[in-house]
């Protein structure tokens, strides 16, 4: 790109960070410092506005830039994470959103804590939801990196390592001066501005191809080099049975783990009932379908019209097949139309990364103070000094987030984000569920279920391809891969549910019957709720 479209796509580029910059301003005036309006918004929005919120919180990087590059290199393969992502929102809907409006206040261990004992619960799933958190904070700013370098006309390593710092101080300013309101406007406009740009994309690929989806898909066959086996599953993961398992594996965390996203969690705590969380979720698989529907003919388009050798080329993970396709969309490399479309296609996807940091750090910070920060203490914190704590956690999380997306830089942002579901699904899902349907499930259970599911997903993730023994490793050149798969989640996610089983059948204490029937009512008809 020559310096005068760098300095439009920049122009464009920077429109959105002052807007997100201002809102926060705004926001940051009116605020009134207590912990309800810091972590929930004041649980003032509508069913629509966190609908859309929760589009924009869900719609991350992974799934504007990573699944459309993996559908480009893999075809058929790629389309796994889009469909993943998407059937999770039936367990969200069915089994969790209008429960945990009901039986929690802020956070995951509210819900847990309500029927236990509550310190060592709020310890356990506080660590786990901070943990994943940081997983999910990795995929964003690796993605940030990659459009960026490629925004400025290079991939160098130091563009994108100073693209990772700025991305992270941008989420700190977000969370501690804005809290939930600021977060939730910034991930309202970036729904907006991401569907509209996602709409222009897929009917621009349509037009190239006449409105002939079938044509779109032999040309992205034939230019893909491996004819029709492009179109069937098997290319990413149907070599072996490894492989296989792999895909298993993903599939189980992509559809298990949305439901324990801490950050999507705290979504349904922002409206003042849970008949509206429900509808709230309603409104975000609308608008979320309506996406992965797109993205799978944005994916095949990259394919056909750019061309898996040159997404490769730009970025060997896939991560720059978007911003690549709106470039030769709008006439190429060195035509105005092909710059401005490039640059808005990298506004919008760079909006996608500040509105999901921002989700996820608020959710972590909120986990640190109210859950690990008032339990450790003696007696329980003040809401104000909480406040000030979960501020300065956000400042923790991002140093840890930067220093973790450094590391991981050349990894695809979807598969990064594939280990973070794996994680929430093996720790968190199994706790929740427990806590809510299960009369008999005890303290011990809640605390062996949490740590029976984050430490082996965490341990295998070290042991796996992911970290060494492979080219494309973190640490190519060591090799301590004793697991095979890639992801965890096959093995971990049962071993969450079977120590949360075990916990409770060995557990000395009885459960408490009376809290046990509090909970239920009031997850079921919403009585004493907040």
């Amino acid at each position: 790109m020559t310096g005068h479209h760098q300095t439009l796509a920049l122009a464009l580029f920077s429109a959105f960070v002052a807007v997100t910059l201002g809102i926060t301003t705004w926001v940051s005036r009116k605020r009134h410092g207590s912990a309800e309006e810091f972590y929930a918004g004041g649980r003032l929005f509508s069913p629509m506005e966190n609908g859309f919120a929760i589009a924009g919180d869900y719609v991350s990087a992974a799934s504007f830039l990573g699944i459309s590059g993996l559908i480009a290199l893999f075809g058929y393969d790629g389309l796994l994470y889009a469909v993943g992502f998407l059937v999770a929102w039936l367990v969200v809907l069915f089994l969790v959103a209008e429960l945990v409006r009901n039986c929690g206040r802020f956070t995951l261990a509210d819900v847990v804590a309500a029927r236990m004992s509550e310190r060592p619960v709020r310890i356990a799933a506080g660590t786990s939801s901070v943990t994943v958190s940081v997983l999910y904070l990795v995929a964003q700013m690796v993605g940030a990196g990659s459009l960026v370098a490629l925004l400025l006309g290079g991939t160098s390593g130091a563009a994108r390592d100073w693209t990772v710092v700025g991305v992270g101080a941008l989420m700190v300013i977000y969370v501690s001066l804005g809290g939930m309101r600021a977060t939730t406007w910034i991930q309202i406009v970036k729904a907006v501005l991401l569907l509209g740009g996602t709409v222009a994309l897929t009917a621009l690929v349509l037009v190239r191809f006449h409105g002939d989806f079938g044509r779109l898909l032999f040309t992205a066959a034939e230019r893909s080099g491996h004819g029709d086996a492009f179109l069937v599953p098997g290319l990413k993961y149907g070599g072996d049975w490894t492989a296989r398992l792999d895909f298993i594996s993903l599939g189980l965390a992509l559809v298990l783990g949305t439901a324990g996203l801490p950050h999507i969690l705290s979504r349904f705590y922002t409206v003042p009932t849970a008949r509206a969380a429900r509808r709230s979720v309603l409104w975000s698989i609308g608008l979320i379908g309506g996406f992965y529907l797109m993205s799978i003919v944005v994916g095949f388009g990259a394919a056909a019209i750019v061309g898996p050798d040159a997404v490769r080329e730009s970025n060997a993970a896939g991560n720059t097949a978007v911003p690549l396709l709106a470039l030769d969309l709008g006439g190429g490399a060195n035509s105005t139309g092909g710059t401005v479309l490039f640059a808005v296609v990298a506004a919008v996807a760079f909006a996608t990364i500040l509105a999901v940091v921002a989700g996820i750090t608020l959710a972590s910070s909120a986990s640190v103070a109210h859950d690990l920060y008032a339990s450790l203490r003696r007696s329980h914190a003040k809401q104000r000094s909480e406040v000030a704590v979960a501020r300065v956690a956000a400042v923790g999380v991002g140093l840890v987030a930067i220093a973790l997306g450094l590391l991981a830089r050349d990894l695809n942002v979807a598969f990064l984000v594939g280990l973070a579901f794996a994680v929430a699904a093996s720790a968190n899902l199994p706790v929740l569920l427990y806590s809510l349907f299960w009369r008999g499930f005890t303290t011990r259970g809640a605390v062996w279920s949490v740590y029976g599911g984050l430490v082996p997903a965490l341990l295998l993730v070290v042991l796996s391809p992911v970290v060494s023994g492979s080219p494309e490793s973190l640490f190519p050149g060591a090799d301590f891969q004793y697991f095979p798969l890639q992801n965890p989640g096959l093995v971990s996610i049962p071993l969450g549910f079977l120590a949360g089983w075990l916990g409770t059948v060995t557990s000395a204490d009885a459960p408490d019957e009376a809290k046990h029937a509090e909970t239920e009512v009031r997850s079921l008809t919403g009585v004493g709720a907040v």
